[in-house]
């Protein structure tokens, strides 16, 4: 199993917006076969740190579902909303192994 996390550090003060649009995001990205896990918000560490997490039978999964969401019209648009509430963010990929 494959777990995704996409690891982002948001505007100062936008943590609400952020949540509801990922949460929203979440259920376009469904539909192309990237279901969101979970999402995380800090509790220590750096502030107004948030976390869309996701798991995938394979690396070969994620790639389809990755193609999926980049042609969904509707993911792209809440996307493009959540963008500017973002000041940095990352991927994680891991291989589970227990």
């Amino acid at each position: 199993m494959i777990v995704v996390r996409d690891v982002f550090q948001l505007e100062f003060g936008k943590a609400k917006e952020a949540i509801a649009l990922l949460r929203e995001g979440q259920q376009h990205l469904d539909r192309g076969g990237y279901a969101v896990s979970r999402l995380l918000a800090d509790l220590t560490g750096d502030y107004y740190t948030l976390v869309m997490e996701s798991t995938f039978d394979s690396l070969a999964a994620y790639e389809s579902a990755v193609e999926a969401s980049t042609t969904n019209q509707e993911w792209k648009d809440t996307y493009a909303r959540f963008v500017p509430l973002v000041r940095t963010g990352r991927r994680e990929i891991f291989r589970s192994v227990g």
